[in-house]
């Protein structure tokens, strides 16, 4: 059997990278200074907050490897992974613009026609736009080559008919993302579209799927006869697989995928100092903290091939697996070795951010593309089935 390698050269962030640190740092010192947000745990989910967004586009926060014509900074992506990674580490509430800066505007970017180019890409930079991915279904989960929702030719361009299940922010989205089905194919990679549904629309139904804590991120969204005209078809028709494959690299690959009980790992740490006699309490925080370290140079890595123009699709879903499962085990821990009633409401930083955690933890190894299936993309890369 012929086993293919792992294509993770070592990354470093270079001098404008660290420079753009410095500026991310000011931002948020002004912005808790002002009052602006309370940290959070899972904060690019949690932490929703229009205003917050509109702030880091108007600080130059956003769409920072895009041309400046669409609203960007034009620089690199090892200069957005630090961003990014200021962002979480604050735990700040970037929710309203992460998806969007994240997965969709690079998508439009390099697949999109000059109207949506134009018109969606510069309220991105800004902020000023919640954007949702529509891409898993009942029954489906992640084997999005399975998907059942359809798109049937009209004049002027097609309408939709489906169900689209864990929508995050869909309830508040001004656009979302939905992966359909344009044509049937024996190959059911082929025959895929990406449509560009703009909300609200007649036609388009959204029922709340809440967390264990109440909180309302996610969405069942239903379409039946959703009219979406040519012009917000995202690339070529019957493409889609090639696009998704290529935003799924941002979407499994960055710090949002180990970062997410950072905060908690923080105050973690504090507790473990606090008692240097437990032994057994510095050497399991030492192995977190281990694990974080090549966790985040393993991101470093695949962002510094994103600037080079590859796509490492097989590097991201090893880091989105180890990367969830790692974000489980730091909640796992502080559980286990510093034991506290965790309440959401608490005053006590450790006891808080324990709880989101624990709260949040069930969905870590689902969103984005459920661990067991992309332990099968990794093995299939690496030439092992």
């Amino acid at each position: 059997m012929h086993h293919t390698p792992l294509r993770l050269e070592p990354g470093r962030l270079d001098a404008r990278a660290e420079a753009r640190r410095a500026q991310v740092r000011r931002f948020l010192d002004e912005a808790r200074a002002a009052g602006q947000f309370e940290p959070s745990c899972d904060c690019w989910v949690k932490g929703f907050s229009r205003a917050f967004s509109r702030s880091a586009g108007a600080a130059g926060l956003l769409g920072i490897t895009w041309p400046r014509a669409f609203g960007g900074q034009e620089g690199s992506p090892l200069e957005r992974f630090v961003v990014i990674e200021e962002l979480l580490a604050a735990g700040a509430p970037v929710g309203a613009h992460w998806i969007a800066e994240r997965q969709m505007g690079p998508s439009i970017l390099r697949f999109g026609n000059d109207r949506q180019k134009a018109e969606i890409l510069p309220r991105i930079a800004r902020g000023e736009l919640v954007m949702a991915a529509g891409y898993s279904e009942p029954d489906v989960g992640s084997d999005l080559a399975s998907v059942k929702t359809r798109a049937e030719r009209v004049e002027g361009g097609w309408r939709l008919t489906g169900t689209k299940v864990w929508t995050t922010q869909g309830h508040h989205a001004d656009y979302m993302f939905v992966l359909c089905r344009t044509a049937r194919e024996e190959d059911r990679h082929a025959g895929l579209s990406i449509l560009i549904v703009q909300l609200p629309a007649e036609g388009v139904r959204i029922r709340p799927i809440l967390l264990l804590t109440g909180e309302h991120h996610f969405n069942e969204v239903s379409m039946d006869g959703v009219f979406v005209p040519d012009a917000m078809v995202l690339g070529q028709v019957n493409d889609g697989w090639n696009i998704i494959s290529s935003e799924l690299v941002h979407e499994r690959s960055g710090p949002e995928r180990f970062m997410s009980t950072f905060p908690l790992l923080v105050e973690l740490v504090r507790q473990a100092q606090a008692t240097p006699q437990d032994a057994r309490a510095l050497v399991a925080v030492g192995e977190l903290v281990a694990r974080l370290r090549a966790l985040r140079n393993m991101s470093i890595s695949i962002a510094t091939a994103l600037e080079q123009g590859q796509v490492p699709q097989v590097e991201a879903a090893l880091v989105k697996d180890l990367g969830t499962r790692f974000e489980g085990d730091v909640a796992e821990t502080a559980r286990l070795l510093f034991p506290a009633l965790p309440s959401l409401h608490s005053a006590d930083l450790y006891a808080r951010y324990l709880a989101q955690s624990v709260m949040h933890a069930p969905a870590f190894t689902l969103r984005g593309g459920a661990n067991e299936v992309l332990r099968g993309i990794v093995a299939r890369g690496l030439g092992m089935r």
